[in-house]
């Protein structure tokens, strides 16, 4: 709290504080308690504004404490004393989203960002749209559910489907109601059941202040708020995180999985009223000039801010018009982000390192004289591949500009060559063999990369293992990061297989780990061994084949040997499978390692065979696209029926389209159809061309 001198607001609020503490009516005295504690939360985490002093703050607090000590049957889950709580967890469960949590589109010049405005007015048909501008906040995604007004469970984004349950250290996070008034709410317009969508960031001064102490205990520094961010929401110990100062800033409020409001700018606005942190520095723009108006502005006090930002995202406000703009594959038509240029500064090249990556890919790394890039301590960039190195002419002992952009990982962009900056003489060569297993590195003709497709690589272990146990693939529960780490630093685990041999005894002597939960991730393993040959083939993680492919190579294969000798022309036989594709499994699969562990799997009885499956034809070259809502079948399942008869379902129309199927309340793709002179059908006529 703010520790100037209020001695009157001091004095005033102890002698609230002794008369609370009154022999009477204690459950009211409690509650009184409470909810003047939310308010100078409120007034300090949120506004920025708080009207009593620390010491104010903690005798309140204290007296709290104190009557539910003596009350601990009136102690309540929502109570400000409750914020920090519960045992360490064994690690994160798994949660759904009620709907997909989306990236945005990046936009990087002005030209772009006319592009994709001029597009919003072409797909809409409307002249007249407003949007909204805010800040891009440079942290991490977060859902927070709330039921009955109650904050009932906080979800990381993970793959925008699925997250992870962090409520527990999303509760420590002081900007964060662990609880609303019914009446705030219906003053709001909110239901009393109801899911914000925010970020969730590390201001700059807690960040070094955290660091600051770290490099005091000798402990490894983090790079930067955002990576900071993400490694407090995932402490297994929620007291840490509460130790680290975590902000949570709204910008989208759902229900029942939609967006509640008819304007995104009356969504910001209730938030702000149901007290959620909601970023100030927003503007509802009229036009293109008065959105571009607002970049400039806050590129130039973008330094000037508390936390770090990396751009700005400009949404349609309409919902209306959002929900008629639709989706692409990966992100909204209706929103976008504008990234600002990078921050560079000039250091020199010591060494050249090569990583490995989790697919296998070998980068090359700049080792640099340690150089302070937009406020964090940069010794490390990427040189991307050996054709950027040739590229830029780069040499070991090089002066070099240095970026950091908004992805955050500094690249090298240019050699400085001057008196003050003489040139290095010796050169990098990429490796024959990875550096972490020996494996002969490959080059595929026409690519710039170099791999390591040895599945078993010590550099590319620990995402393979979370990779083969997600729910997706093996779905073997339990079986997270906490978890992993153990395993692959201990070396109970080598390659995927060796989960098959994990025994109790080994579970049991990890962290956090008891005879319960040693069970149940036991059982997970076992079952997973039932599961299908595309869950396996999936698993393997070979380049480019993810669920959809290795379920086609399932069924045209039959089995995991028929595809192991399947040759490039044989694959590309497949549907969807093309040179490319064909040529990364050969690949993988000429490597002996790969298919020992193949073996491997063979002698723990997972399923390696399935049955051959011919997709239909009656619809083979036809492109479909969907829109509206059909009464006899999701979208999923009509999309999966076309599929299946060798048809193909596209997101957007085109001259190329064969067929627009419009359900009720069909949108701006019905529209686009009729002007591109694209057939029209309905339910009936889909399913009488389906058979």
């Amino acid at each position: 709290m703010d520790s100037r001198s209020h001695d009157l607001r001091d004095t005033h609020y102890y002698n609230l504080l002794l008369m609370a503490m009154a022999p009477k009516d204690v459950e009211k005295k409690i509650e009184s308690l409470r909810e003047k504690i939310r308010h100078h939360e409120y007034r300090y985490y949120v506004l920025d504004d708080p009207e009593i002093t620390d010491a104010a703050f903690d005798q309140l607090m204290n007296a709290l404490k104190k009557l539910e000590g003596e009350h601990p049957d009136l102690v309540t889950p929502d109570s400000p004393t409750q914020r920090v709580g519960g045992k360490p967890r064994e690690g994160f469960v798994k949660a759904p989203h009620s709907s997909p949590m989306l990236s945005l589109d990046n936009t990087y010049n002005e030209e772009d960002l006319r592009n994709w405005e001029r597009r919003v007015h072409e797909l809409s048909g409307r002249s007249d749209i407003e949007y909204v501008c805010e800040l891009k906040l440079d942290g991490m995604s977060l859902a927070l559910h709330y039921e009955d007004g109650k904050l009932l469970r906080g979800i990381t984004r993970g793959d925008g489907s699925i997250g992870e349950d962090v409520t527990l250290n999303v509760r420590t996070v002081r900007s964060i109601p662990l609880a609303i008034a019914k009446e705030k709410l219906k003053q709001a317009g909110i239901p009393a059941g109801f899911e914000v969508r925010g970020e969730m960031l590390m201001p700059i001064a807690a960040f070094r202040r955290m660091n600051e102490e770290r490099e005091q205990k000798e402990l490894s520094q983090f790079a930067n708020p955002r990576n900071a961010t993400a490694g407090t929401v995932r402490q297994l110990e929620p007291s840490v995180t509460a130790e680290r100062r975590l902000d949570y800033f709204g910008y989208m409020l759902l229900v029942n999985g939609q967006t509640y409001f008819d304007r995104h700018s009356k969504t910001l606005d209730a938030l702000e009223a149901a007290g959620f942190k909601v970023n100030t520095r927003r503007k509802l723009a009229e036009n293109f000039a008065q959105v571009w108006a607002f970049i400039e502005e806050w590129e130039e006090k973008r330094e000037s801010l508390p936390y770090e930002i990396d751009g700005i995202v400009i949404k349609v406000d309409r919902t209306a018009l959002q929900q008629e703009l639709g989706y692409t594959g990966k992100a909204p038509r209706w929103a976008i982000a504008y990234k600002y240029a990078a921050r560079a500064g000039i250091t020199r090249i010591e060494d050249i390192l090569v990583q490995v990556g989790r697919t296998g890919k070998l980068t090359p790394v700049a080792a640099l004289a340690p150089v302070p890039i937009g406020g964090t301590t940069v010794s490390r960039a990427t040189l991307h591949n050996l054709d950027e190195i040739e590229r830029l002419g780069v040499k070991i002992g090089d002066w070099v500009e240095v970026e950091r952009g908004g992805d955050v990982i500094p690249k090298v962009t240019r050699v400085v060559e001057d008196k003050a900056h003489p040139r290095g003489h010796k050169s990098f060569h990429m490796p024959e063999r990875c550096p972490e297993c020996g494996t002969k590195v490959v080059r595929t003709e026409g690519e710039v990369d170099y791999r390591c497709v040895n599945a078993n690589c010590p550099a590319k272990l620990r995402e393979t293992i979370l990779h083969f146990a997600s729910r997706h693939v093996m779905n073997i529960e339990g079986m997270g990061d906490a978890l992993v780490n153990q395993l692959t630093d201990r070396g109970l685990v080598k390659n995927v297989a060796d989960i098959y041999r994990i025994t109790k005894a080994d579970l049991l002597q990890l962290e956090r780990m008891g005879d319960k939960s040693a069970q149940n991730v036991l059982d997970e393993i076992e079952a997973s061994k039932k599961l299908p040959l595309e869950r396996v083939i999936f698993g393997l993680g070979i380049r480019f084949v993810g669920e959809r492919t290795a379920q086609f190579l399932a069924e045209h294969f039959g089995s995991i040997d028929a595809l192991m000798d399947a040759s490039p022309e044989e694959l590309q036989q497949v549907n969807e499978v093309g040179p490319r594709i064909a040529q990364s499994i050969a690949e993988f699969f000429q490597e002996p390692k790969n298919r020992d562990l193949v073996e491997q799997l063979r002698k723990f009885k997972l399923t390696l065979t399935g049955h051959k499956k011919q997709r239909g034809t009656k619809l083979a070259g036809k492109t479909f696209v969907l829109t509206g809502t059909l009464a006899g079948y999701s979208r999923d399942q009509a999309k999966k029926m076309i599929e299946d008869a060798g048809g193909r379902v596209a997101g957007s129309v085109s001259k190329k389209t064969d067929y627009v199927i419009a359900g009720s309340d069909a949108g701006s793709k019905l529209e686009k159809a009729r002007e591109l002179g694209v057939a029209v059908i309905g339910e009936k006529e889909m399913t009488e061309l389906l058979g």
